[in-house]
């Protein structure tokens, strides 16, 4: 068993799992190992770091200047696996790395997983690889043994999800609404319908832990009372971050604080 099955597993029936995202070198790789720090602090359960891509085509505008910026401080894949292996070595939350399929492929993919390993990474998200090509993909991966998190979308059909449900492993990443990710001031409508069928298809096959578009603590909430296992917290937190690269203070508390928060919704015993 993974250490992110592990933690979905602890989680079980009493809270659901708290994913934080930041981009890593974002404003610089030094400060992202301390944002981390205030990420696991404030009660994350895994954190996950995005590798700065060009194109991020699956992000919306907070993230997307995110890479920007970290990009052009001069990070590099090798920089994100450097910071991963100092965050792992302080602690033992599981870390995710999302990445887009070119720095991958750049690197070579079995160079870059067993790197992954050897960092102490325990999954990996590639949102641009589709699933019909990703079978070389997740066999790598078990090779180097990280899980591949696979995503699913609310437009994913019944037998496609089966099968994206076979071949994820550490948590399914549903996908919350089409389009890209972003601060949303509501949950969408087809938002709870999705959440209840793709939990229920599940069936405790492997976690499901929703992202995109969630903000707010109450957002959590809802989503729990539908059968999440898991949530995914990233743009809300990385628009925290962005403001330190304007000389704001207190950015590493303000992590804590709202971690805290999003962790607080996702306990079962507020539902009574």
């Amino acid at each position: 068993m993974s250490r992110i099955e592990e933690t979905f597993k602890k989680a079980e029936k009493k809270e659901a799992v708290l994913v934080s995202y930041i981009t890593a070198g974002d404003p610089s790789i030094n400060q992202t190992e301390e944002y981390a720090s205030a990420l696991i602090e404030g009660g994350t359960d895994i954190l996950e770091l995005g590798i700065p891509f060009s194109d991020p085509i699956a992000d919306g505008p907070v993230i997307q200047a995110a890479s920007t910026r970290a990009l052009q401080a001069g990070t590099r894949p090798h920089d994100v696996l450097a910071c991963a292996k100092k965050i792992t070595g302080r602690f033992d939350t599981p870390l995710v790395l999302l990445s887009y399929y070119n720095p991958i492929f750049k690197m070579g993919v079995s160079s870059f997983l067993e790197e992954s390993h050897n960092s102490g990474v325990d999954g990996l998200v590639v949102p641009d690889l589709p699933f019909d090509e990703a079978q070389d993909h997740k066999a790598a991966c078990a090779t180097h043994q990280v899980d591949p998190i696979l995503l699913a979308t609310p437009t994913t059909s019944e037998d496609r999800l089966n099968r994206i449900i076979d071949s994820s492993q550490g948590f399914l990443y549903l996908v919350s609404v089409t389009g890209v990710t972003g601060e949303r001031s509501g949950i969408a409508a087809e938002t709870m319908p999705t959440v209840k069928k793709v939990c229920t298809l599940a069936n405790g096959r492997i976690p499901v832990a929703v992202g995109f578009g969630i903000s707010r603590p109450d957002q959590v909430f809802e989503l729990r009372s539908q059968g999440a296992d898991g949530v995914i917290v990233g743009s809300t937190l990385v628009k925290i971050v962005s403001e330190s690269s304007r000389g704001s203070d207190g950015v590493c508390q303000r992590l804590v604080d709202a971690a805290r928060e999003f962790k607080k919704a996702t306990r079962s015993e507020l539902s009574r």
